[in-house]
C-alpha cells in the first residue's frame, strides 16, 4: 500500500507538534501536520503563556503597595491595556512564529487549513486534497464549554479574554476550576471589580480540600465576590451590551461582562474519527490505551483531546512517547500517577500526588500542616498567609502528597515533586536543613502531625 507520509498530524498544538518533530527529525519519518488556526495551540494563543502574562501584570498594584513599606515611592498610575495587549500579541506572534519554523526545520510539511479523517488511513484537507498516511495522530486539544441556554448571548470564554478592545469596569465569572480562579485573580488585580459563581460547595473540586478552602479565603479577603453553591439560572443581554444575571439565590445583578468558565471539552467535532471507526467516550474524548493508540491501529491520539490529564507538558510527554513507541523502536508508555501543576491564583497554588481525601481511601495517613504569613509580606503589614501540608502514609511514613499555598508556589511544587517521584518520607524531608530565612523552610520544619489516623 503506498502513503504519502508516515505521519500526518491533524492538531498543531504542544503535543502535535512535538510529535510531529521528534518522529521527523530524529526518526526521519516523513510528517505532514495540518493546522486550522495558529501554531502553538490552546498553550501559546489562548492558554498557558498569555494567562501567564497576565498574572505578572496583574501582580503589580500589589507590588507597588508593598514597595511603600519598604520606603520606595512607588505607584500605579493605571493599567493600559491597549498597551499591554499590543507588546502580548507581538509575544504570541513571535511564539507563533517559533514553532512553524521549528517543525519546518525538522522536516514537517505543514499545512494551513482544517483537516479530517475519511478513513483509517485517509486525510482530507479544507481545499478538497486528500493524503494516505500510514499513521495518523489526533492532537486537537480541547475548547470552552458554554451551557447551551446561554451560548447565544455573545457572553466569553478563555478564548476571548485575550482579545477584547477594552476591558470592562464589571465581570462575572461563572464557574469554579483553576481557569475561573485565575481569571478572577487576574481581572481583580487589573482593576476590574469581579463577582465569581460556583454551583458547588468549594472551589477547585479534585484538589486537596484544604488547599481549596484556604485559596478561597485569599481570593475573598483580595474583594472577589466569591459565591459558591450558587449558579446561573437566566441571563439577558441589555440594549447597553451589558448583562442581567439572575441566580439560584434570587438576586439580579448587572455586569459589563460574563466570562464561561465551566470546563472544557475534546475538539473531535467533525473530525470523521467514529466514520473512522474510532471510539469516543461519551464526553467526545478519544478513547486510547497506555501507548496512545486508538482501537483503530492506525490512529493514535494524544493531548487534551484524550481527557486524560489536561495539561501542556502531559501533552508534550504523550507526542514524544507516541514517536518514540511507532518510530523509534522505543516502546514507551507515559506515567500519569504522579503530575505536579499549579493555580495561578494570588498567591499561586501548587499540588502533586495524592490529596488527603485520596490517601486516607488508602489507608492509615499522618498530615502535616502550617499556615503563615511570610515575611516579605508581613513586614509590609500584609495579612496573607501561605499553606504548606504534606500527606504521609503512617505505617511507612512515605510522602504521598504535597501541596502549597505561597507566592511562587509553582516554582516550589517543581522541586518538591522530584522528591516524591523518588519515594521520599518524612524522614528524608525531616533531616534536610532549612533554607534560612524563606518560605519554603518551612516544609522540612513540619514537625508533629496536625492529624494522625
Amino acid at each position: 500500500m503506498d502513503f504519502d507520509y508516515d505521519l500526518f498530524v491533524i492538531g498543531g498544538g504542544s503535543g502535535g507538534v512535538r510529535a510531529a518533530r521528534i518522529a521527523a527529525s530524529e526518526y526521519g519519518a516523513t510528517v505532514a501536520l495540518a493546522e486550522e488556526y495558529r501554531m502553538g495551540g490552546t498553550c501559546v494563543i489562548r492558554g498557558c503563556v498569555p494567562k501567564k502574562l497576565m498574572v505578572f501584570a496583574s501582580a503589580y498594584p500589589a507590588a507597588m503597595e508593598e514597595a511603600r513599606a519598604y520606603g520606595w515611592q512607588a505607584r500605579c498610575e493605571g493599567f493600559d491595556w491597549q498597551g499591554f495587549r499590543s507588546t502580548l500579541h507581538a509575544e504570541l506572534d513571535r511564539l507563533e512564529g517559533v514553532y512553524t519554523r521549528n517543525a519546518k526545520n525538522a522536516g514537517v510539511t505543514l499545512h494551513h487549513q482544517r483537516a479530517h479523517l475519511v478513513d483509517p488511513h485517509t486525510v482530507a484537507l479544507a481545499d478538497g486534497s486528500r493524503y494516505r498516511a500510514r499513521h495518523i495522530l489526533i492532537a486537537t486539544g480541547g475548547t470552552p464549554w458554554v451551557p447551551e441556554e446561554f451560548r447565544h448571548l455573545g457572553a466569553m470564554t478563555s478564548n476571548e479574554i485575550f482579545l477584547v478592545e477594552e476591558l470592562p469596569k464589571s465581570i462575572l465569572i461563572v464557574g469554579g476550576g483553576f481557569i475561573a480562579c485565575e481569571f478572577a485573580c487576574i481581572l481583580q488585580g487589573l482593576g476590574v471589580e469581579v463577582a465569581q459563581y460556583y454551583r458547588g460547595a468549594q472551589i477547585l473540586r479534585g484538589f486537596d480540600d484544604d488547599l481549596r478552602s484556604h485559596v478561597a479565603a485569599e481570593m475573598a479577603a483580595q474583594g472577589i465576590g466569591l459565591q459558591v453553591d450558587t449558579d446561573l439560572v437566566d441571563m439577558e443581554r441589555l440594549e447597553d451590551g451589558r448583562f442581567a444575571v439572575t441566580d439560584t439565590r434570587g438576586a439580579r445583578r448587572e455586569f459589563d461582562q460574563v466570562l464561561f468558565a465551566t470546563g472544557r471539552t475534546p475538539m473531535t467535532q467533525g473530525l470523521g474519527l467514529e466514520e473512522a471507526g474510532v471510539k469516543l467516550a461519551d464526553s467526545g474524548a478519544v478513547i486510547v490505551d497506555e501507548w496512545s493508540q486508538t482501537n483503530i491501529p492506525s490512529i493514535f491520539a494524544v493531548g487534551d483531546v484524550t481527557d486524560r490529564i489536561n495539561l501542556t507538558p502531559v501533552a508534550i510527554r504523550e507526542g514524544h512517547a507516541f514517536a518514540d513507541t511507532v518510530f523509534g523502536g522505543r516502546k514507551r508508555a507515559v506515567d500519569h500517577s504522579l503530575v505536579a501543576s499549579a493555580v495561578f491564583t494570588r498567591p499561586e497554588a501548587g499540588t502533586v500526588g495524592l490529596t488527603e481525601a485520596e490517601a486516607r481511601d488508602r489507608g492509615p495517613v499522618s498530615i502535616y500542616m502550617t499556615t503563615f504569613r511570610p515575611m516579605q509580606s508581613a513586614f509590609a503589614s500584609g495579612q496573607s498567609r501561605v499553606m504548606m501540608k504534606l500527606v504521609c502514609d503512617r505505617d511507612n511514613d512515605k510522602v504521598l502528597g504535597c501541596h502549597i499555598v505561597a507566592p511562587g508556589a509553582g516554582e516550589l511544587i517543581q522541586i518538591a515533586a522530584i522528591a516524591i517521584g523518588m519515594g521520599a518520607t518524612k524522614a528524608d524531608f525531616d533531616r534536610t536543613i532549612a533554607v534560612h530565612p524563606t518560605m519554603s523552610e518551612e516544609i522540612v520544619l513540619l514537625r508533629t502531625p496536625v492529624r494522625q489516623d
